[in-house]
């Protein structure tokens, strides 16, 4: 498998760039809350950007552009090349846990990794984090069997040199931002991908669009329903491989921005899913006080949606407002106005300092999410003293030994109930705030940041190959997808604005 190709100068190198780690971090408490007072999440996020960084320079630099411009021609085109790259430096297991089979780098640096590739590109940095969404989407169901089964063939893709990449479908043509609110399902068009029962497993109906990454993907992870009019407690998430009868791409989105990270359709005509790839039944979790299967539900699909805004936050939010920034100002630098370096007129000065404050802002409002997740999120169980401490210290071959116990349907059911029972929905919904807050202003900056960049350099912001408005096109998807910027603020007000106001209805 693929492990982290730095040496100590390199890293040294890299860490030593623009800007410097220690200016990025700010919350240093917050972050040794989270790693229970050790160095663990340190290293890994001095890691996770030496390695982004040395990959930005290395491989996404000098083809990002190109593949933009292949795209803009030919939407059907797939950077087969660029994918293959990451698979060869271990981008695809760099965030599964040693306990799965995966290289282990903690999941609180994916973000400030994710921030470093997309600062140079958000369409190739979304086609690296769709892989997580997937996985991390297997992971909310807490499927032991299928967790372990599932990192381990992405290792054995990744060794191979064989690319193996996992992706959520979720959005339907008739549903987008309604599968992500319980109170929104109830009230919407029947969903259009069911799943029934049979003898041995499950057979999969419907179509899904806009799924990231679809094309790309061997496995697919199916969210579906088995009763059209009572979609809450009934939902079905099932794993389909991309050669099974009956599955099928469809089209390839012609997209504003983010084109490589591409929004595929898929389609499922009579797909005879097994029960051994069956990720999760709600209608087989208990009700209990505090907990219906509503509560449920909307815990299991907000946990992965949480996780997937503050990742667009980091890489379309953060990185392009960076990216714009960091485009602005080398232009200002060599672009000669009336005599003078445009960097050394105090108006553009002014602009600079502006783009560089909002980079900032961006950056804590993610950060505060993502320690949020990590103390009360999707990965919140992997941070728990005793399995922080097992991650940390066990050698990963020594986890093989404990897959057997890890496959017991016992231990899935163990954990479901930790995370899925335990937590108080105050802390759920303190983690849901977060990440609307985060994408709400992480990605209204990054359009900020770009659309300053095109005005400081006036006509020639308009240049593809000065790439200032490639930012301002990947940067703007971000306000819509993974949530409309308007649900973001509903989600707000209904967890925390208006929760003491029963007169106040959010969602009808």
């Amino acid at each position: 498998m693929a492990k982290i190709n730095l040496t100590k100068e390199e890293k040294e190198h890299y860490l030593s760039q623009e800007p410097q780690l220690k200016h990025m971090l700010q919350h240093i408490p917050a972050l040794q809350r989270i790693a229970h007072a050790d160095k663990t999440v340190i290293k890994s996020i001095e890691d996770a950007v030496a390695i982004a960084r040395k990959f930005n320079e290395k491989v996404a630099r000098p083809a990002y552009k190109q593949i933009d411009l292949n795209i803009c021609k030919d939407p059907n085109y797939l950077p087969w090349d660029f994918v293959k790259k990451a698979s060869d430096w271990g981008f695809y297991t760099l965030f599964i846990p040693k306990m799965f089979g995966g290289q282990g780098l903690h999941l609180v640096a994916l973000m400030s990794w994710l921030e470093e590739l997309g600062s140079v590109c958000p369409g190739l940095a979304l086609t690296v984090a769709a892989h997580y969404l997937g996985w991390g989407a297997l992971v909310t169901c807490w499927n032991f069997p299928l967790i372990v089964r599932m990192s381990r063939l992405i290792k054995k893709g990744e060794e191979k040199g064989e690319p193996l990449l996992f992706c959520a479908a979720a959005t339907e043509p008739d549903k987008g931002t309604d599968t992500e609110e319980m109170d929104l399902l109830e009230k919407a068009m029947p969903p259009g991908t069911t799943s029934e029962k049979v003898k041995g497993g499950y057979i999969l109906n419907g179509r899904k669009i806009f799924i990231t990454n679809g094309h790309y993907c061997t496995w697919h992870l199916v969210v579906s329903h088995t009763d059209k009019k009572n979609p809450v407690g009934s939902m079905v998430c099932l794993l389909v491989h991309k050669e099974w009868k009956g599955f099928s791409y469809g089209r390839i989105e012609n997209k504003m921005g983010q084109k490589s990270g591409i929004a595929s359709e898929l389609v499922f005509e009579d797909v005879f899913v097994p029960d051994e790839y069956v990720a999760t039944v709600i209608a087989d979790f208990p009700q209990k006080p505090g907990r219906t299967h509503h509560m449920i539900q909307q815990m299991m699909v907000d946990y992965i949606i949480s996780t997937a805004r503050i990742g667009v936050s980091s890489l379309g939010g953060v990185g392009a407002a960076r990216g714009a920034y960091e485009t602005a100002l080398d232009y200002a630098r060599t672009k000669i106005v009336n005599g003078i370096p445009l960097i050394k007129h105090q108006w553009a000065q002014m602009i600079l300092a502006e783009m560089y404050k909002n980079v900032n802002v961006a950056r804590q409002t993610v950060s505060e999410a993502n320690y949020a997740s990590g103390l009360y999120g999707m990965s919140s169980l992997l941070n728990k003293p005793l399995i922080a401490m097992l991650e940390k210290y066990v050698p990963a071959i020594v986890w093989t030994l404990w897959y057997p116990f890890m496959t017991l349907k016992l231990t899935s059911s163990i954990f479901r109930t930790i995370i899925y029972y335990w937590p108080s929905w105050d802390d759920f919904q303190t983690q849901t705030v977060a990440s609307s807050i985060a994408k709400l202003t992480a990605s209204d900056i990054g359009v900020l940041n770009s659309q300053l960049a095109m005005e400081l350099m006036g006509i020639d912001g308009c240049r593809h190959d000065i790439g200032s408005e490639k930012y301002l096109r990947d940067a703007k998807l971000v306000n819509i997808y993974e949530g409309t910027n308007a649900l973001q603020k509903l989600n707000i007000g209904h967890n925390r604005v208006f929760r003491n106001m029963p007169e106040v209805k959010v969602f009808e």
